[in-house]
């Protein structure tokens, strides 16, 4: 943005992030909050009803995530009513510039079994270090394997050797609460470059290494050679080698290659980092990009609904990939008893909640289990988590009427279900021998013995029964409304659910219909999620996301990052669970980021206030339109003074550390450990930078 000095581009850094920063107490026109009076000039209307321009924006602040410069007159052209239908079928809607984006992300694009046989999980790694599988043929998926597995043996050996040098009988020291936490963080697993490349053996060839291997001859190469130079290397060199580049240096190492060659460096390092981070990578622009956006927020609605957690074991982020793309997303506005057949049946379901382990106490693998007392030692047997989490949260709601008898009856249907060699990536299948014989009795119906359709039985009984239409309908509500939405609504949305055999699209057209959704006490009424500060605060501003791991960790900060929910009742959608000085102020500073283009996008603010160049407008005109954008109206003198008063004070703190945000910079090696979440970011930087859209609505 062209402007006449530092000072003027400060204060309008500073007046973009303050308007940023009371999209939290109000609902303007692109980032949804709660009312305070007095903070426009613009007074409310004591109409019950809301004007048209409002249902517009409305309609644009639930239905979407955020809307983005010119969405607005958009849905006025079209008009609110065709534009909602428009949007409850998302089917005739082209997408087409948004799939062009996720060309970059080729992995993402394979079946399971291929993406765990391409890109191995930690359990493939062990079975070939052990001998129980062979190393693959192809030379690309050779080196990848022979990477891994000489990681993973240089750390078994390490930790041989610790323990070792432990005296005899002394006990193994409990982790310090940040090495837990470090433990559990994927991306630090991931990245932890330095417990590989600090290791003993790999620090006796470093000075042959690297006399050998000149790496700026390496980055000078063409893209096929680069790629070719590092895969021949041999195992335990890249890791080095990358470690001695510096950010320019691995800024060009991928320069020019395709989106596969560039997944290939990356799972060179390490396979796990570059599945989790596409996950992330790829729904978010889904999020931000695509124009079918009520199906984007329906499919991020029931991906917390159906909560699975990405760092729940090693298999997690290869299953959720299908989860997402073949299990939930498909089924978002369709029928819900599909898509509760889709996720009881998903392998990231059974994973999370262990039902791939439950065993019936009187089956036949039961009872051989019996006979051997190893055996017997090891069977997990009867697993309730699922049976519990399918009747509390997925379907029933936990006033149902239920008991834990019936948790332990339905636990007993669904033993079998399970997955069919889950180190290979393979798919849902009933296993008979783990079945519990005999009919189970479910809230006071029968059901009889028969195998498979015993689960798929009870599924029926539960998508189609009156507590599980109020349950979902108030979910529903809660996130589209308000969050003590009116119970006529809900019994209102109840029918529709149950007159249409559980029909979605049905149920969120009469949601959509209503007098309540467009009431002025529903206008302005929610509170935004952290995911949807985030996601709509990139939207309104119009900017492009060229880093996307930026953004994410951004969302990270602020305790809402996706599949990041531990527990199976996901994140909330009520404002109690956000509200609070912490989460304001990092709120706060990710706005400053953003509005100095330290959020991994690029934003141009003439182009968004519609000025054509820098003596176009005062500076007095330019605020007053920044304002209008995001607040839709002028603040009164005395917020504004307010507002640059505070991002003053926070200018002086300074903003929270974003990693790798600043642009690379020309410089002399620096050797050493890069700290994990910069590396990351730096690495899926590298893997797959995204294209400029084909035109401004991309």
């Amino acid at each position: 943005m062209p402007l006449g000095s530092g000072w003027m581009f400060s204060r309008f850094t500073r007046l973009m992030a303050g308007c940023l920063v009371l999209s939290l107490v109000q609902e303007p026109l692109t980032l949804l909050a709660a009312p305070v009076p007095g903070w426009h000039v613009k007074k409310k209307t004591a109409a019950k009803s809301i004007t048209e321009e409002e249902r517009a924006t409305h309609a644009l602040n639930r239905l979407t995530f955020g809307p983005k410069p010119g969405d607005l007159e958009r849905v006025q052209a079209i008009g609110v009513k065709k534009w909602v239908e428009m949007q409850l079928n998302p089917e005739q809607i082209d997408d087409s510039l948004l799939e062009a984006r996720l060309q970059s992300f080729p992995a993402m694009h394979l079946s399971q079994q291929d993406l765990i046989q391409t890109f191995p999980s930690a359990g493939m790694i062990r079975a070939v270090a052990d001998g129980r599988i062979p190393l693959p043929k192809d030379r690309v998926e050779h080196a990848i394997y022979q990477n891994q597995v000489f990681a993973y043996e240089e750390k078994r050996q390490k930790q041989a050797q610790e323990a070792a040098k432990r005296p005899a009988g002394e006990p193994v020291a409990a982790a310090a609460p940040d090495q837990i936490a470090a433990k559990e963080n994927l991306m630090a697993d991931a990245m932890a470059l330095e417990d590989v490349a600090g290791s003993p053996s790999i620090a006796v060839h470093e000075q042959k290494l690297y006399a050998d291997l000149a790496s700026t001859q390496i980055v000078n190469l063409s893209p096929d050679q680069r790629l070719q130079s590092l895969v021949g290397m041999k195992p335990g060199q890249l890791r080095g080698f990358m470690k001695e580049l510096t950010p320019e240096e691995r800024s060009q190492l991928t320069a020019g290659m395709t989106p596969q060659q560039k997944e290939t460096v990356v799972a060179l390092l390490n396979p796990t980092l570059l599945v989790a981070g596409e996950l992330l990578q790829t729904r978010l622009l889904t999020d931000l990009y695509s124009q079918r956006q009520l199906q984007a927020v329906m499919t991020d609605f029931w991906l917390n609904h159906f909560n699975v957690y990405l760092k729940k074991g090693q298999l997690a982020p290869w299953y959720l990939v299908d989860y997402e793309q073949n299990v939930v997303a498909p089924h978002a506005m369709g029928k819900f008893e599909d898509l509760l057949v889709a996720t009881a049946k998903s392998p990231a379901m059974l994973f999370y909640l262990d039902n791939h382990t439950s065993i019936g106490p009187r089956s036949m693998a039961a009872m051989r289990a019996q006979l051997n007392p190893q055996a017997r030692n090891k069977s997990p047997g009867l697993n309730e988590n699922y049976a519990r989490e399918l009747m509390e949260l997925h379907t029933l709601g936990v006033d149902a009427g239920y008991t834990q008898n019936d948790v332990t009856e339905v636990a007993k249907v669904f033993t079998g279900w399970t997955i069919d060699e889950p180190r290979k990536g393979g798919g849902f299948t009933f296993n008979e021998r783990r079945h519990e014989p005999g009919p189970k009795v479910v809230m006071g119906k029968t059901i009889q013995e028969n195998g498979e359709q015993e689960g798929l039985e009870v599924l029926h009984r539960l998508a189609t029964s009156p507590a599980t239409a109020h349950h979902l309908s108030q979910q529903l509500a809660e996130r589209f409304v308000s969050d003590t939405p009116p119970p006529a609504l809900v019994d209102r949305m109840a029918k529709t659910y149950l007159r249409s055999d559980g029909d979605i699209r049905q149920v969120l057209r009469t949601l959509f219909t209503s007098p309540e959704f467009w009431s002025r006490d529903a206008y302005r009424a929610k509170v935004k999620t952290p995911e949807e500060f985030v996601l709509s605060a990139v939207r309104a501003t119009g900017g492009q996301v060229d880093r996307p791991a930026i953004v994410l960790n951004a969302m990270g900060q602020l305790g809402m990052t996706f599949y990041g929910c531990q527990t199976p009742n996901g994140y909330s959608w009520t404002a109690g669970a956000w509200v609070n000085s912490g989460d304001l102020l990092t709120r706060i500073n990710i706005a400053l980021a953003l509005a100095g283009h330290k959020l991994g996008t690029a934003t141009d603010l003439d182009a968004l206030m519609k000025i054509k160049g820098p003596d176009a407008a005062s500076a007095a005109q330019k605020e007053t339109r920044l304002e209008a954008i995001f607040l839709n109206g002028e603040l009164n003198p005395q917020a504004r003074q307010t507002v640059l008063q505070q991002a003053d004070a926070l200018a002086v703190q300074g903003p929270i550390a974003l990693p790798a945000a600043e642009p690379f910079k020309p410089g002399s090696k620096q050797a050493g450990t890069m700290p994990v979440r910069a590396a990351f970011v730096q690495v899926m930087d590298s893997a797959t930078p995204i294209p400029a859209p084909a035109d401004d609505n991309a």
